[in-house]
């Protein structure tokens, strides 16, 4: 049965080319992940505010190793796709930026975020996003971009409001974390905001 409408993106849209490094233009460097990466990924994961607000725990670097692995290879997937925030000066990572459950042909994504601790309160997330939200809006033509998070979590209330994501709604007992069923935050910015 034929379609009403084109796909917004073709697939290959991200696939066809390498995974650009996205500068913010104010310190920061959005760079494909790399296997040396495993060290500082796994010490943030050891972070009480990570268990917090993510699912995941590092129990080596080198399970983590193996995400890396993952979050390179889901460039050429389409589905995912994974940057890590870095400074340019020192190349240390300040975090990690992504677009997730990406859906080429309605031209969706999700936005997610996270910083180490000695990065919070200086904007790390708030640049990255920016500067993510601008590539894949205005470069690729990506139509929406969405941003769920933890009610509870105003930190990161913060930052989908500082990068222009309006927020929607509240999705109901929607995230289960660590301490139970979360109410979630649903944010989101179209082209064209």
């Amino acid at each position: 049965m034929p379609f009403l409408t084109s796909p917004v993106l073709p697939a290959g849209t991200l696939a066809r080319t390498p995974q650009p490094t996205l500068p913010t233009g104010d310190g920061l460097l959005l760079r494909p992940w790399s296997a040396e990466d495993a060290p500082a990924v796994h010490q943030a994961f050891q972070d009480p505010v990570m268990h917090a607000w993510h699912l995941r725990s590092a129990g080596s670097e080198a399970e983590v190793r193996g995400w890396i692995d993952e979050w390179r290879q889901a460039w050429n997937q389409e589905k995912n796709a994974q940057w890590a925030v870095t400074d340019v000066a020192t190349g240390r990572l300040m975090g990690r930026v992504a677009l997730r459950d990406i859906v080429l042909e309605d031209g969706v994504a999700e936005v997610a975020y996270w910083t180490v601790p000695e990065a919070r309160g200086q904007g790390v997330a708030s640049r990255a996003t920016t500067a993510l939200g601008r590539w894949a809006l205005d470069e690729i033509s990506f139509h929406r971009l969405e941003l769920t998070h933890a009610v509870a979590n105003t930190a990161s209330c913060r930052v989908a409001t500082k990068t222009g994501f309006a927020l929607e709604g509240t999705k109901r007992s929607a995230g289960l974390h660590t301490d139970g069923w979360h109410d979630m935050h649903l944010h989101a910015r179209v082209r064209g905001d």
